[in-house]
Parts: structure tokens; C-alpha cells; sequence
């Protein structure tokens, strides 16, 4: 159940350094960039897709937010420009490929009298396409006719299998066995919402809501390397191209278009740590499951998260090997669709699974959870809203989806050592708001917080340094597109 309470488990921490809400709200933002929503992407797929939009377009890149070391930063649209109607029978999603986007997001210290101590200057560097050697079940299309000009849908297969003899995920919500759960591995449909970058920095780790998935990436070529067997409650049973009905038909298992919406990596690189967007369907509202995942041996154990005055959590990323960042968020602000109006709820939470019960076993979770289990403590340090506001950015500029979320470089702030949390939204492929006509570019804001403020001591995560040949990677898009970079140490 939510809670208007901005500061949950606060008066019961017994930690030294617990934020007071004044001293959360401290945080400042230090830099801020964008890129437009009306470019194009480096896959060259610039055929149009279902629904007309280009399937190069470059948008949605906010949905998850990875560090790479240095300036280089990976993006992750989600499934698609489905904001655009044309098919209802599929909740308007096309056979857009999934990927992901290779950027270099360069802070460097701005002149002397700027608004904001540092300037964030974004490039993409590469896009690189996801894709399975095994074979991936597709929709045939078969009933599910364009409801705009009655047209034939089509296969959701995207042409680019025949033509690279592979097999993309893509975001076309018929692509699955309906005679298997959710949690098939080879169903070809893919929500991506997280993702992380693993400590040798040759892989990704990708997190979904359709199944939910956790599946590894190669980072250089886009094929899958693994997939992580999910625990059966998180799955559903009944499977539709709907949301909906996938929402109205199971008691159990995840609600449909929110699943695993966050992917952490502690910073040994040895356990992933996803979180469900909403609650599962067998468990009370405002009670979500985190997940934690042993890469090598594959176990997990379930935590339970108490939301506080948000909707959903959109994102969490490691701040040591107990302690996480957790981005909490309403659906309002900029791009949230009609009515949404301007943004209220946008908090990141410092979350400590010690202490917390695992609930692998518990079947669903109450309204209370006294006397059940223990949830994760949580504390509140930044909000977000207050943050910009403070900097001159009005809340009805503030985006509805601010979804990726990364720790950085430290940098010298004041000649205090700072760490840099990067926050960037989901525009849903849409270059202007069209419920109050305001651009909606690709965004990406850069607060600062010390260790005093975060309440943590962070540990960076510990990536390895290959091997100066190792660092020519080739990115597999539509053709093969060269690119190089070194991380700094």
C-alpha cells in the first residue's frame, strides 16, 4: 500500500549518517545534456517499421543507464516507439530490434559564471542490435490486421533475420509460445529495461518485463551468451499480445508491462540484483520483490521493498555489495501522456538488504508485513524534483519517465571529492510532447553526493583493464561499424 510518508524506516535506522529529508534535498544538480529525439540511431535500419516510425530512430535511450568506466556510458531504449497508434490487438508495439546504445557522455568543468559547475556534452558512439543463435518464436500476424487501414499486420520476424541469417528480439508483443510461460527463453519478444556491464567489461546484462528475463549480452556482437532461469513466481501463465488480458487472466507472476524494470551489479561483479517495477500479482499493492541473482551458480533470493509515495520503481544500481540506489517515480511530468501534469515524485532511495528476509518462500505478501518479513530498510537521498527545481528547471519540464540511473566518475566539486549520479529519462521515441507541445529530447541529469550525503560509502564498480589489442571492438548493427575506446583508470 503507498504511503505519503517521504522518509519510510527512517525514525527506525540506527545507522550512523542517517539522512535527515533537509539534507536529501541538499543535493545539487551539476551538469545536464541532451540529444534530440528527432535523430537517428547507427544501426542504418531506416526502413520504417509496422506503425510508420523509422526503425533507426533514435529514442526511448533512458530506460536503462549502465557505466562503462570513463566517459563511456551504455543506453537502452525499451521495446519500441509504441506511442504511436496503429494496432490496439497488439498494444501498438512493432518489430522494432532490440539493442543498445554505446555513448560517451563527457563532463568537463564549465567557464567561469555558468549556471552549473560542469557541462555534459553527449555522443553516440556505436548501436548495437540483440540477437539469439537459438531459434526465437514469432507472432504470424495471423488476425491481428492494421486497425488504421485494415492492412495485413504481417510476421513480427523482422526482415533482418533472412538477411543476417541470425534471429533479433524485438518489441512486438505477439512474438511468444503461448504453450509455455512467460519466462521461455526463446520467446522473441523483448522489453529491455536495465542493464549492466560486467566487471571485464565484454558483456551485458539485460533485464526485461515481458518474461521477466535476465539475459548476458555480448558486448562487441549483441548475441546472447546466457540466460538466467527466473524464479516460477515472477512468471505468468496465460500469455496475449494484450497487456490487459495478460493483467485480467493470472493470479500469479508479474504484472504485465511492469516486470524487472531495474538491473543492478555489485561492484565485484558477481551478483546481479533486479527489481520488479510494481508488485506481483499475488502480492498486496506497494509490497515489490528485489531479486538477487548469483551469476556463476545461478541461485537467487527474493527481498521484499516497501513503496513509498510513488507508483513504481523504475531502476536501482549498486552502491556497494548490500547497499543500493533505488529510483522511485510517479507517472507525472514531461511526455507522461494527457493529464499527467507536472512532476511530484522522483526520489532515490538508499536501500540495505542486510537485515532483510529472504521471501523466496513466502507465497504472497500482505497489506502488513509485521510478523511476515523483515523488508529492506530504506532511506531517502535525493530528491529529485526539489533538485532541479532548485536549478531553474520547472516541474512541468521535468520528465514523467526518469528511468536510467548510473553512478559515474567522481569529479572535484568545490575541491570536495564528488561522486556523480546520472539520471536519464524514457521519451517513448517522442521528440515533442504532444499533451503541452514542449521538446522531449533524450536527457541526462548529473547530481552530485558525497558519502556523507549518500549515507554509504560507495564502492566503485571494479572493472578490469583489457589488454590495449583487446580495446578495438566491432559493433554488430546493420553492417559492421568500428569504433575504439579505452577506459581510463
Amino acid at each position: 500500500m503507498s504511503r505519503p510518508c517521504l522518509h519510510p524506516f527512517v525514525h527506525a535506522l540506527a545507522i550512523a549518517g542517517a539522512l535527515s529529508a533537509a539534507t536529501a534535498q541538499a543535493q545539487s544538480l551539476i551538469a545536464n545534456g541532451s540529444l534530440s529525439g528527432t535523430f537517428s540511431d547507427l544501426s542504418g535500419l531506416t526502413s520504417p517499421l509496422e506503425n510508420g516510425v523509422a526503425g533507426n530512430l533514435l529514442g526511448g535511450i533512458g530506460s536503462g543507464l549502465a557505466w562503462a568506466g570513463g566517459n563511456i556510458f551504455l543506453a537502452l531504449p525499451d521495446r519500441g516507439p509504441n506511442a504511436t497508434p496503429y494496432n490496439a490487438l497488439v498494444d501498438d508495439t512493432a518489430s522494432y530490434i532490440s539493442r543498445f546504445q554505446t555513448l560517451k557522455l563527457n563532463l568537463t568543468a564549465s567557464a567561469a559564471g555558468s549556471a552549473l559547475p560542469y557541462t555534459l556534452t553527449p555522443t553516440l558512439a556505436a548501436t548495437t542490435l540483440l540477437s539469439s543463435a537459438t531459434v526465437l518464436t514469432y507472432g504470424s500476424g495471423a488476425g491481428l490486421g492494421n486497425q488504421i487501414n485494415g492492412a495485413p499486420l504481417g510476421a513480427g520476424a523482422p526482415a533482418l533475420n533472412s538477411i543476417n541469417k541470425t534471429n533479433y528480439f524485438t518489441g512486438r508483443s505477439d512474438n511468444f509460445d503461448a504453450t509455455t510461460s512467460s519466462l521461455n527463453a526463446n520467446n522473441g519478444r523483448l522489453d529491455p529495461e536495465g542493464i549492466r556491464v560486467s566487471n571485464d567489461g565484454k558483456s551485458v546484462f539485460v533485464s526485461d518485463e515481458y518474461g521477466p528475463y535476465v539475459y548476458q549480452f555480448d558486448r562487441a556482437t549483441g548475441a546472447r551468451i546466457k540466460s538466467f532461469a527466473l524464479p516460477a513466481n515472477l512468471g505468468v501463465s496465460l500469455l496475449s499480445a494484450q497487456g490487459q488480458i495478460e493483467i485480467d487472466g493470472n493470479k500469479t507472476g508479474r504484472i504485465a508491462n511492469k516486470g524487472m524494470e531495474g538491473l543492478a551489479i555489485t561492484p565485484d561483479g558477481k551478483t546481479l540484483v533486479g527489481v520488479m517495477q510494481a508488485n506481483l500479482e499475488q502480492d498486496s499493492k506497494g509490497k515489490l520483490r528485489i531479486v538477487t541473482i548469483d551469476i556463476a551458480t545461478g541461485a537467487s533470493k527474493q527481498y521484499a521493498y516497501e513503496l513509498g509515495a510513488g507508483s513504481g520503481v523504475s531502476e536501482i544500481t549498486a552502491i556497494n555489495d548490500h547497499e543500493f540506489l533505488v529510483d522511485e517515480r510517479d507517472g507525472k511530468g514531461l511526455g507522461g501522456g494527457a493529464g499527467s501534469g507536472t512532476a511530484v515524485v522522483k526520489q532515490l532511495f538508499r536501500v540495505d538488504l542486510n537485515g532483510a528476509t529472504d521471501i523466496s518462500n513466502v507465497a504472497s505478501l500482505p497489506k502488513s508485513l509485521s510478523g511476515v518479513t523483515t523488508p529492506v530498510a530504506k532511506s531517502l537521498v535525493l530528491d529529485v524534483v526539489g533538485a532541479l527545481n532548485a536549478a531553474g528547471i520547472s516541474s512541468d519540464k521535468i520528465p514523467s519517465k526518469l528511468e536510467g540511473l548510473s553512478f559515474g566518475e567522481d569529479v572535484m566539486v568545490n575541491g570536495i571529492k564528488t561522486h556523480t549520479i546520472y539520471l536519464a529519462n524514457d521519451n517513448d521515441f517522442l521528440a515533442t510532447d504532444p499533451d503541452t507541445g514542449f521538446a522531449n529530447p533524450n536527457q541526462w541529469f548529473v547530481f552530485g553526493v558525497t558519502d556523507a550525503q549518500l549515507g554509504a560509502t560507495l564502492v566503485p564498480q571494479a572493472f578490469t583493464v583489457p589488454e590495449p589489442q583487446s580495446w578495438a571492438l566491432m559493433i554488430g548493427g546493420l553492417g559492421a561499424i568500428g569504433w575504439c575506446l579505452r577506459r581510463r583508470r
